[in-house]
């Protein structure tokens, strides 16, 4: 924007309102890196009822069950009288007229209808679906990420649309005459046609906020992802103006058709105005399903309360022989659980996948850097895979070679004929794919740390003192990260590590084991009160959450420690047998057997069900969940808050691994809950576009979300859209000084989108902090650890 440029005052109240619009919009990431988002992250900020209504109002679609579904938990017991008359004295509801609520058909939601919307009910032409598909037919290009032949100019969003609609015939052909010319007389700078475009509209400060956000919604798939360009240029201090730019693009569809539509549409369009300047209220309706989703969520949140309960938890005294630490991803509970039952003398621990280590990775043989850690942080740590130079040239050479070959086979003039003249060769190539045998790449060179040595021992002690493993250390200490071995998967990154940001954790285990074995290292540590016995080897691992094998890396390992090694191999295949077991169950056909081909089946819908049944989030010792079937529904993160001084770990944990996890929870819940508006649609439709995501099908918009085979096996769903329950052993008056510290994060637990219970000793469920105060039964206060 020019600064010079001087705005009236009603304008800037508008470019105030479109900020604010933006912020309503969740980010979705490109499918080589794909991370799990809240749907609602811009709804945060406020409760989750009145989230719903707003949603409602711009057609983002449900937040909460449907009352069938919510019917149906009740009359299967699910849903109990407890749970109900619960939910109904948080929203001040009698629990009898709730149950029957639950009965009875619920009326469709009102969606505010755009300009669009009201051209299509006086012409009967569909512009909503013809402006969905020439604006996706132009981002396709302008996004492209190295998938397209002929990618867009590199220019600013607006700029590039503005110069491919002024040329665009299709919309005089469909009925909008003189659209190339009306879009060729609009300023150049995005700010200033904005402001045309609300000129023409006529849009009013009090307006702008709802239709702003209704206009984003109907761009689907191409406003998350743009806005995933500001969301990442503000972590960084940045600023990006691409999806104001989109907002401009869709204003001028808009102003257009209104200009096309004269009188008549301008009458009903100015009374539509004044419905979106109303003060947002959230109806009967959508109180009525909030607090009906609430019995669900206590429903989980009681059941999750009983698989805890227990005897008294002992810590644990005798040195382990082995310990093992894993992400505290929900798939790694089942694994700890028959690990710990395969060998009585390994002890596990929980922790963020990146294990503290936020790197920017460049693997064997790459130009591209991989953000391998959690997405709310900015990777400062540059590290590569070691080997070879030779070797990476060589393998640089065979890359671009098969990149070329593959642009050739399907470029538009080699295309058919290189089927026609090559195909046949391809024969043996497809029946290996359907057999699944599909070759694996190999894993990289291990990589290297490249830190002064200040830098690397702090790095240690932080990331040990997070892990509270301080002391006790085993002879040899598993840090494992996972990932998941899948094919023809677009959307293969989810499955991915999430706190390695939609990567595997091979690379950031094996940074952290070669930091730990490091003898000038574990020197340093000394000064700093931590002593890693002589005798003790760290070695990484990679979990494939898929067959359940467990790959070790034995870098630097010694003769003294191969016992221990054979022995932990041991218990890891014995543990990986009863995973599969388990997990064979909950899978469409599948065998304990069969799960190790499943991620080699290129017509497999399924491989694996990722985190879908994420219920629950634990921040305790291990003793406290130790032989309790979880079901893998719950993310363990180990922590002794005895250990804490001043709370900074808890501190760290609440707002940073609690919040990626909210995210992954509230992503399964809006895929699960509003398919249509947060799910990526069906796989077997899913047509990759721009190397970033996927239409369903040859056209629409583009998807975000998960698709709909990660929450449903066709017959049910499989993941019960509820709220993540996080627990704390730890005293009140300690948790409140951390969210006194963290006011985002109490947002999440005041507006309703996050349960947070104590724990005591025994594993139970002791308090529950309601809207700023605790109820029940309160552990006693803290007494922390450096006080006299």
């Amino acid at each position: 924007m020019n600064p010079c440029m001087s705005w009236p005052g009603q304008t800037l109240e508008l470019f105030a309102a479109a900020d604010a619009a933006l912020q309503q919009i969740p980010p979705a990431f490109p499918l080589d890196a794909t991370v799990a988002v809240n749907p609602w992250l811009g709804q945060v900020g406020e409760d989750r009822t009145l989230a719903a209504a707003r949603m409602a109002r711009v057609g983002g679609g449900r937040m909460f069950l449907p009352q069938h579904s919510v019917a149906a938990m009740i009359a299967a017991g699910e849903v109990t009288d407890d749970d109900l008359a619960a939910a109904a004295a948080a929203h001040g509801m009698d629990p009898q007229p709730l149950a029957r609520s639950a009965m009875q058909e619920a009326a469709s939601p009102v969606v505010l209808p755009t300009v669009a919307d009201l051209a299509q009910r006086e012409s009967g032409v569909d512009w909503p679906a013809f402006i969905e598909e020439r604006i996706g037919h132009w981002a396709a290009a302008k996004f492209d990420r190295g998938q397209a032949f002929w990618p867009a100019p590199d220019a600013g969003a607006w700029k590039s649309w503005r110069s491919y609609a002024s040329r665009d015939l299709t919309p005089g052909l469909a009925g909008l005459t003189g659209f190339a010319a009306l879009v060729a007389s609009m300023p150049t700078e995005a700010r200033a046609a904005f402001a045309e475009a609300c000129r023409q509209l006529r849009i009013t400060p009090e307006a702008a906020p709802i239709y702003f956000h209704r206009l984003l919604v109907t761009l689907g798939g191409w406003s998350q992802y743009a806005r995933h360009l500001s969301w990442t240029a503000e972590r960084d201090g940045e600023r990006d103006e691409t999806l104001f730019e989109l907002l401009a693009v869709r204003l001028v569809w808009e102003a257009a058709l209104l200009q096309a539509g004269g009188d008549a549409l301008a009458e009903v369009w100015g009374r539509s105005k004044d419905d979106y300047a109303r003060s947002l209220d959230a109806g009967t309706d959508i109180r009525r399903d909030a607090a009906l989703q609430e019995a669900v969520d206590r429903s989980a949140e009681r059941r999750l309360s009983e698989a805890l309960s227990g005897g008294e938890a002992a810590d644990r005294q005798a040195r382990p022989a082995i310990q093992a630490t894993f992400c505290i991803d929900v798939r790694s509970e089942r694994l700890r659980r028959a690990l710990e039952a395969s060998d009585a003398s390994i002890q596990t621990l929980g922790f963020a996948g990146f294990f503290g280590l936020p790197v920017l990775h460049r693997g064997h043989a790459s130009d591209t850097l991989e953000a391998r850690a959690p997405i709310l942080l900015a990777p400062g740590i540059k590290t590569q895979a070691t080997g070879d130079k030779a070797a990476d040239t060589r393998e640089r050479v065979h890359l671009r070679t098969v990149r070329a070959w593959g642009r050739f086979k399907r470029a538009a003039v080699s295309a058919f004929a290189f089927v026609e003249a090559a195909g046949p060769l391809y024969v043996g190539k497809l029946l290996r794919d359907a057999l699944g045998q599909v070759a694996r790449p190999p894993l990289d060179p291990a990589p290297s740390l490249d830190l002064p040595l200040g830098d690397r021992i702090a790095a240690a002690e932080g990331v040990l003192r997070s892990m509270s493993l301080t002391s006790g250390f085993a002879r040899l200490v598993l840090i494992c990260g996972h990932g998941a071995s899948v094919t023809n998967a677009p959307h293969a990154s989810a499955l991915q590590c999430g706190a390695c940001g939609g990567f595997a954790g091979d690379v950031n285990a094996r940074l952290l084991a070669a930091l730990l074995n490091d003898a000038a290292v574990r020197e340093g540590l000394v000064a700093k009160g931590v002593t890693v016995p002589e005798d003790t080897h760290f070695i990484a691992g990679l979990h494939d959450t898929v067959s359940d094998h467990v790959q070790l890396f034995e870098d630097g390992a010694t003769i003294d420690h191969r016992a221990d090694i054979e022995r932990l191999k041991t218990a890891l295949s014995h543990a990986g047998l009863i995973v599969r077991t388990e997990r064979a169950r909950a899978l469409p056909r599948a065998s304990a057997h069969s799960l190790s081909r499943r991620g080699r089946d290129w017509s497999e819908v399924r491989p694996e069900w990722g985190l879908a049944g994420c219920q629950g989030f634990i921040v305790a010792p291990r003793c406290r969940t130790a032989g309790r079937d979880l079901g893998g529904r719950v993310f363990l993160h180990d922590y002794d808050w005895q250990q804490d001084k001043q709370a900074a770990t808890l501190e760290l944990i609440l707002s940073a691994p609690v919040v990626v996890a909210s995210w992954i929870a509230l992503q399964y819940h809006g895929s699960a809950v509003a398919p249509e508006t947060f799910g990526a649609g069906n796989k077997l439709l899913h047509n990759v576009v721009g190397g970033i995501g996927v239409l369903e099908g040859n056209g629409g918009t583009l998807r975000a979300g998960l698709p709909w085979q990660s929450v449903h096996d066709g017959q049910v769903a499989r993941h019960v859209p509820g709220r993540l329950v996080v627990a704390v052993e730890a005293p009140v008056d300690m948790i409140e000084n951390v969210l006194d510290r963290q006011p985002g994060v109490r947002a999440l637990f005041d507006n309703g989108w996050l349960t947070l219970v104590t724990m005591d000793r025994s594993g139970k469920i002791a308090c529950r902090y309601e809207k700023g105060k605790w109820i029940d039964r309160p552990m006693p206060k803290a007494v922390m650890p450096d006080a006299a």
